[in-house]
């Protein structure tokens, strides 16, 4: 299964790479009859019919308005959207930043005609030009949800007050039930994970001027990857699927760990001991647009989903169901799910604190030169591999 997922990421990032630049191809201009159906590869959670709740349910009445019956295919990592849309056969994708640019470059993705997106004005102004899904001021894609990548820990542990810092996932140390943490903690299974080292040394060695943990020099780098390679030495897993990692701080011990606020959400529900925190050094994060694969076999369908993503009370149940924050803020208020607090307890107003992710590049605005992300893929495979 490794092998499988390390091909597809290799496969991705060459795509990335060989890309001579984004096809500008018109957009749709008039929708037309519903297809039936519609194809989308999104994050796990994130288009819920109501089988896991069925409070829970954003599917069933499209599908019932539209006539376009909706089939998801989940991936844990941006790298295996990207493999996922190369490959071809789906209409459309929640593409975090670190996944959207290199869509565009690749040709894979197409422009949006914001027309055709009745509630575009809807959105909030922080999203509808983003960097990571508008080129020359072309949009290729609707912003979806956005919020932080969290410290999950586990509150039989950390008993008296919640960790601080990051440094209890990346050094080793005696936790405070007295164990240490060697075997008890989780990274996550993707090249970005390389911003979150760099976003911890930010803090910790202020000497190596990181300024962007996305825009690393050659020493910058190494450093970040030395780091990982001392925590390989602490990490009982490297995590992708959001229900493995619920099933290991359930089950298997973990004491800490890099998540989303989805699994923490189902771990409280289930009354699990667990909680999270953002710590003093800041939090990674990602802020996901839906895009439309450039040879979408069924775009009217599509289009009538990119529209029903951001109906007000579908925002405002998505961000309650995963913990995030809607790009509608008018679903900040009156969803009976979110609650008029829900926005505030995700961070609503951290926007500018977040470092979201985006693809690494060579060519970076903080320093001469930068590391590309095509390196960031074969050395965190080779991190994982313990070399």
């Amino acid at each position: 299964m490794r092998e499988k997922r390390i091909r597809r990421v290799v496969a991705a990032t060459t795509a990335f790479v060989l890309a001579a630049g984004p096809a500008f191809a018109e957009p749709l201009q008039e929708l037309g009859d519903a297809e039936g159906e519609v194809d989308i590869v999104a994050w796990p959670g994130y288009i819920e019919r109501g089988e896991s709740d069925a409070a829970y349910d954003w599917v069933s009445a499209f599908e019932k308005e539209t006539g376009c019956k909706v089939n998801v295919k989940t991936a844990g990592t941006s790298d295996e959207m990207v493999a996922l849309m190369n490959e071809g056969g789906f209409d459309l994708v929640t593409a975090s930043g670190d996944a959207s640019l290199r869509l565009i470059a690749g040709g894979r993705v197409q422009e949006i005609n914001t027309a055709l997106i009745p509630s575009w004005d809807s959105l909030d102004d922080r999203l509808k030009d983003a960097p990571w899904h508008t080129v020359e001021g072309k949009h290729y894609g609707v912003p979806y949800q956005w919020g932080p990548n969290v410290l999950a820990y586990n509150t039989d542990v950390f008993k008296d007050s919640p960790p601080v810092s990051w440094n209890v996932v990346f050094e080793e140390q005696d936790l405070p039930d007295g164990k240490t943490n060697k075997g008890r903690v989780q990274a996550f299974d993707g090249p970005i994970y390389i911003a979150d080292a760099a976003l911890y040394l930010m803090s910790t060695k202020p000497e190596l001027g990181i300024k962007d943990p996305y825009e690393l020099n050659e020493d910058q780098y190494k450093a970040a990857l030395e780091l990982l390679r001392e925590q390989r030495k602490l990490v009982n897993r490297y995590w992708h699927d959001a229900f493995v990692q619920i099933d290991d701080f359930t089950n298997e011990g973990v004491a800490a760990s890099s998540s989303w606020p989805f699994q923490v959400n189902l771990l409280k529900s289930e009354n699990q001991p667990i909680e999270s925190v953002i710590p003093k050094e800041g939090a990674t994060g990602w802020a996901d647009t839906t895009m439309m694969h450039s040879e979408a076999a069924h775009p009217t369908c599509a289009y009538k989903w990119m529209e029903h993503s951001i109906d007000k009370k579908v925002q405002g149940d998505v961000a309650a169901w995963f913990g995030a924050n809607p790009s509608v803020p008018a679903a900040c208020e009156g969803n009976e799910l979110l609650g008029d607090k829900g926005c505030e307890t995700n961070g609503f107003g951290k926007f500018d604190e977040i470092h979201f992710w985006r693809t690494p590049r060579a060519e970076c605005d903080s320093q001469e030169s930068c590391v590309p992300y095509y390196r960031w893929v074969s050395d965190y495979i080779a991190v994982l591999g313990g070399r």
